[in-house]
């Protein structure tokens, strides 16, 4: 457990903050799944008090999840789906059930921004920071990662509230997040939640042009 816990720095919340919280509406009814579930169990909790926390300082909240293949699904459906009698990942999914105040968006591919709306709804909430947690950290949190990297957004990726199937999947996915999107490494517990520091969306570096 290297660097399941591992932080780069201590960032604080800021005024343009949006939490992404990446499928952990989730049956786990996937191979290696069952891998994934005591990490989820871990993730549950502390994910739980740092979205409340979110809340409570006006950070909005927003839930990016798989559709699992069910195309004519709401959001709605699919966390029936999930927390289905006898799903792998019932009771995860309980845990973190979105409140209506929340954002919700489905998606059908393993990045939260690929053919999804999720960025005019980024733009709607004049967001310019992005706190990435959810499953799997070398999959979905990573594949966002990269294209909300594309996009310009400065990430936070809080490491004790991502689970992979294994220590090394995990800790592999956070040394890129790292490394290659500029990702800042943090625990829930360290991100400081006091007073908000103005931001404005031109600190957001400009997209080159050729």
């Amino acid at each position: 457990m290297a660097r399941r816990n591992q932080k780069s720095a201590t960032p604080s919340a800021r005024p343009g903050d949006a939490l992404l919280i990446i499928d952990t509406i989730n049956d786990l009814e996937f191979p290696g799944g069952e891998k994934v579930l005591p990490w989820a169990k871990k993730l549950a909790p502390r994910l739980v008090v740092f979205r409340d926390k979110a809340r409570r300082h006006g950070i909005p909240v927003i839930y990016v999840n798989d559709n699992f293949g069910h195309w004519h699904s709401s959001f709605h459906e699919v966390y029936r789906h999930c927390t289905r009698r006898g799903a792998r990942g019932a009771q995860v999914s309980r845990t973190l059930k979105p409140r209506s105040s929340d954002y919700s968006i489905l998606k059908p591919r393993h990045s939260a921004f690929f053919a999804t709306s999720l960025v005019p709804l980024l733009e709607y909430l004049n967001v310019e920071r992005l706190i990435l947690t959810g499953i799997a950290t070398n999959l979905c949190v990573l594949f966002s990662a990269h294209d909300a990297h594309m996009h310009r957004y400065p990430l936070i990726v809080l490491s004790d509230c991502c689970a992979a199937e294994s220590d090394f999947d995990h800790d592999v996915a956070l040394s890129q997040l790292e490394r290659f999107c500029g990702a800042t490494i943090c625990l829930s517990s360290e991100f400081k939640f006091g007073e908000m520091r103005k931001s404005s969306r031109s600190a957001r570096p400009p997209i080159l042009q050729d």
